[in-house]
């Protein structure tokens, strides 16, 4: 990557530099906040959200290292990096402190949604501050009546006359929706314009600040947008999850009308990948928990002396590690691939990352709430105590399998729109998978022969699912995106073992390919039953 113009600055030593430097502030600042933000959650007081203890140093920290603005263009005041580096920063920030990260997560993805979508005096106005972090952004797309169904949003958005549009209606679930950290919040509100069509085509995208910005650019009067109430979750407390009313508030057009969802897409599609990252970084931090309390619990005859030397926890901290590097290495391929779609404009590269995008999320996400759920056993009746601290990881992170489109509606997309190419972009994937482990197949032949048998047998089944009607493919499209990500699995553990063949990767990788890549088999005969069965089965079957 670092050959290609586009990111001809990022060095070996200057990515070596700016993950050192994200560490320690992930270590010394922001996992110290990891307990404040459970036990003392934000909270409403006279219509201004107030963060958890520690939450605006730990903010400041995020802003002042310039952690929001890793990608973002340098022309407005971004590091111009690619996407890698910051798939890289937000993970470990997410093991660090899961409900502050979630904060520039969300900047991050507004900021890419105007750069390539807002006026320039849009860009010019609103890029540099939130880049700094001076200001957050947030996206409000969920209503009362239309949660993942958007097009059924009732929003309005009326014109003024002047440019400007006045903003009406209520949007739920919006994560950050208010801070006290920042000068300014930044809402990405979608509205529907007077006489628009019914559907998501009559959406329309508009930037609605809480305080509208002077001529100087500084935030000044008071939009007319409120606070009306923080959900009450089962984690993440330190995260203020909002219900924000909009009367009549004044907001500006992003992009053409009509045309709300494709800039919002964009927005979508780099939290998507950014919360499959957090699901990574969520089961990091409970693995290094769960991995702490194996090595100093005594408990039981071990020849370790403590119960890291019993083979069942042995086996459930493998399990972790391993899938945990299946994740990671799928979230970072997905972000290589839009990096060097970007750097190169090869339409290729675009094909691989859309591809990638649902199975980082979902199987990201899938492994955040999995190997959570597993550090709560491996502490035992401790995990189920909260003052360990074990709890938190699985109650933060289970919502990530929720936003941003949950994981049923991301396979459906990989086995709708991104399966349309009549299963081109997943076709150069397995022959990527295939030719790799046929040059492993004479240094590691059981490793290597059985990741390319499991590949082959998922291009079979690929190939069956692309001849399906399309409207029977959606009952099985979770059991194929989790075959997916289990072959993918293979190929990246496969290549970690062919660098290190007799250490620690090695090991890991055979146990990943020997215990938990044949899963793949039974997944996909899940996928090959079809959902006619299914289907059969009625609501009164349900209830009996």
């Amino acid at each position: 990557m670092q050959d290609t113009q586009r990111f001809s600055e990022a060095t070996t030593d200057t990515v070596t530099a700016v993950l050192t430097e994200a560490g320690k502030m992930c270590d010394e600042v922001m996992a110290p906040l990891q307990r404040n933000g459970d036990l003392h959650p934000a909270r409403l007081e006279n219509g201004v959200v107030r963060s958890s203890p520690g939450f605006a140093e730990g903010y400041k920290a995020i802003s002042d290292g310039g952690w929001v603005a890793i990608t973002a263009d340098p022309e407005y005041g971004g590091m111009g990096l690619p996407v890698v580096i910051s798939t890289a920063v937000n993970e470990m920030m997410s093991g660090a402190c899961l409900s502050l990260q979630l904060n520039p997560l969300l900047t991050q993805g507004q900021i890419e949604a105007l750069e390539h979508h807002a006026s320039d005096e849009i860009k010019a106005l609103y890029l540099p501050k939130l880049i700094s972090g001076e200001w957050s952004g947030t996206m409000n797309l969920t209503e009362p009546q239309a949660g993942s169904d958007v097009g059924a949003l009732s929003s309005r958005a009326d014109d003024n006359g002047d440019g400007t549009y006045a903003i009406t209606g209520q949007k739920i679930f919006i994560s950050w929706g208010d801070a006290d950290f920042v000068e300014n919040v930044c809402h990405l509100v979608l509205a529907r314009l007077p006489g628009a069509p019914a559907g998501t085509k009559g959406i329309s995208l508009f930037m609605v600040p809480k305080f509208i910005p002077d001529a100087a650019g500084n935030p000044g009067v008071a939009n007319s947008l409120k606070v009306v109430s923080l959900e009450h979750k089962m984690g993440l407390h330190g995260s203020p999850t909002c219900v924000m009313s909009y009367e009549g508030a004044t907001g500006w057009m992003i992009g053409a009308p009509g045309s709300g969802m494709k800039a919002m897409f964009t927005m979508m599609n780099n939290a998507r990948l950014g919360v499959g990252g957090q699901g990574v970084g969520a089961a990091e931090g409970a693995y290094q928990h769960a991995l702490a309390f194996a090595n100093e619990r005594k408990q039981g005859k071990s020849p370790f002396d403590t119960i890291i030397g019993h083979a069942d926890v042995r086996r459930m901290l493998a399990t972790m590690k391993a899938e945990i590097f299946a994740a990671r290495a799928i979230a970072l391929d997905c972000a290589i691939s839009i990096d060097m779609g970007r750097a190169t404009g090869e339409a290729e590269w675009d094909a691989r990352a859309a591809f990638l995008t649902p199975i980082a999320k979902a199987f990201g996400t899938d492994i955040g709430c999995e190997v959570s759920e597993m550090g709560v056993q491996v502490h035992g009746g401790m995990g189920y105590v909260e003052e360990s601290g074990a709890a938190q990881f699985y109650r933060d992170v289970r919502v990530t399998a929720i936003y941003e489109g949950t994981n049923g509606i991301q396979a459906m997309d990989m086995v709708g729109r991104k399966l349309m190419d009549g299963g081109e972009a997943a076709a150069r994937l397995l022959d990527e998978i295939e030719a790799d482990a046929e040059a492993a197949k004479g240094a590691l032949p059981d490793l290597a022969g059985a990741v390319w048998e499991a590949a082959e047998t998922l291009r079979e089944t690929t190939e069956w699912l692309v001849a399906q009607p399309m409207a029977e493919r959606f009952g099985t499209a979770v059991p194929y995106l989790r075959a997916f990500a289990r072959v993918l699995g293979g190929h990246y553990h496969l290549r970690a073992a062919m660098a290190d063949p007799d250490g620690a990767h090695g090991r890991i990788a055979r146990y990943y390919i020997t215990r938990l890549l044949p899963e793949h088999a039974g997944l996909l005969g899940h996928v090959r039953a079809g959902e006619a069965e299914l289907m059969e089965i009625s609501p009164d079957d349900l209830a009996a």
